[in-house]
Formats: C-alpha cells, structure tokens, sequence
C-alpha cells in the first residue's frame, strides 16, 4: 500500500505544532517517515506560525485539475500540479511545494524532498469550513459506483473482492503514525478515500482487466475512468484531511 501523500502528514503534524504541543522540527521529522533528506520547510513554518496561521492546508492537484489549489500564479500552479501535492495557509496566504529526487550511488540510493514556498493568495476561511464529511464521502462512494458501472460497461472488472481486500488490509500500512488527536470521523473518510485510490491505482497497473485484446478506444476510455476516479479519491483524501487540520486547530468541533 503507497504511503500517504507527504503532504497529508505534514499538513497535520504541523497544525498540531502550532497548538504548542510539539516543536515544528518535531513535526517535520514525524511526517517524513520514508524520506531520507528534507529540506526547505521549517523556516517558512515557523514564520508562518509566528504571524499567527494555526491550520495548515493541503491540496492535492494534478495536470488539468487544480481542485483546492489556492490562487498563484501559473507556474507555481503547474509546480504543484506536477508535485501532486502541496500545503498552504489560509490567513496570509503562501505555498510549500516539494520536488523529490533519489540521491547517491547506484544500488543505494535515498530519496529527498526539497520544499519551495511561493506567494499564494489567501484561501476564504468560510469556504473552508463548509467542508462537510458525509457529504466528502457519500460523493466519493457515488463516483465510485458510477465509473464502476462504466467501466463494465466498456469491458473488463476494475477490482474483485480480492483487490478490496489487499486495499483495505494496507490501510494500517497507510494511516499509521498520524496524531492520535486526529478526529475519528475524519480519520475515517481518509481511510475510505485512500482505499478508493488504492483500488483505482492497482486497477491502472492491470493488463486485463477481464478483457483481453481491447481496443485503443476501449482501452483509452478505461483508463480515463479510473484516472478520473483516481482525482475523486485525492479530492477526499485532501478534504478530509482540512477538516481534521481545521479540527486540531480549534476552528471547528472534531
């Protein structure tokens, strides 16, 4: 099972810093469980948490879907669009986007983040509040009966009990090591929309899919589905993430 978008982690580990409860170098070294080297983040975190921001935001974007990416400019946007992820605060506005690379020798390489912060405009506090949780999943969970549906329809089974079952027995993989102050409820839709993206991600890495000899039409259109799908699992994924952020931050009830 991948692990959880950096972001994801950082977004938490951070705002929790910021209620006081652990250093930002804490939160940092917490959130980068696999990453051998990182640099770029705790100066600008800390500024931030100077000025007073106290949620720190994470938004997932991808080439051609910018959902919850904060106003910038369009190469900061294209960056964190590459990226597929990035965090950002609310008050003064501002964005942190990282590039990974491997480092060293042949044979026994590491892996390194190395975060940049652009100007961004600040995101509207009441759109972020209006974040509603049943609201995330019972969305996710229709996309994903639909583009199951047709992606039957143009040929082939996207996943069977068996894929669900390694998906959902990752999990543990996945979400371990996030604060334990993480509200339940949204602990639970993340779950939920890394399970969906899961099962969409192994579905892309399959050749059959129950119907050999597809054509490129059919072939491209299965593709599009769970690529879409794969977009809807991120967008809960990030929004459930705000709402836990917002949680920890005191601006709404866990």
């Amino acid at each position: 099972m991948p692990e959880l978008p950096a972001s994801v982690r950082l977004a938490l580990w951070t705002t929790l810093a910021w209620t006081g409860r652990l250093s930002v170098a804490a939160a940092v070294a917490r959130s980068f469980p696999g990453v051998d080297h990182v640099t770029g983040l705790e100066p600008t975190l800390r500024a931030w948490g100077d000025v007073g921001e106290r949620a720190l935001f994470v938004a997932l974007p991808r080439p051609g879907d910018l959902t919850g990416l904060p106003r910038c400019t369009p190469a900061v946007a294209g960056h964190a669009a590459e990226a597929g992820e990035c965090v950002h605060v609310a008050g003064v506005g501002g964005i942190l986007v990282p590039t990974q690379s491997e480092f060293g020798p042949l044979g026994d390489t590491g892996l390194r983040m190395d975060w940049t912060v652009y100007d961004a405009e600040p995101a509207p506090r009441h759109r972020l509040e209006m974040l509603d949780l049943r609201e995330t999943e019972r969305r996710l969970l229709e996309d994903m009966r639909m583009k199951t549906e047709q992606f039957e329809a143009a040929g082939g089974h996207p996943w069977d009990r068996q894929a669900r079952a390694e998906a959902e027995s990752g999990l543990h993989h996945t979400l371990w090591g996030l604060p334990e102050q993480v509200a339940p409820k949204a602990l639970h839709v993340m779950a939920v929309a890394a399970t969906v993206g899961q099962l969409a991600e192994r579905a892309r890495s399959l050749t059959g899919l129950g119907a050999h000899g597809a054509d490129a039409t059919t072939s491209a259109r299965r593709e599009q589905l769970l690529r879409s799908l794969s977009a809807d699992a991120d967008a809960a994924l990030a929004q459930a993430t705000n709402v836990a952020v917002m949680a920890l931050a005191g601006w709404r009830p866990a």
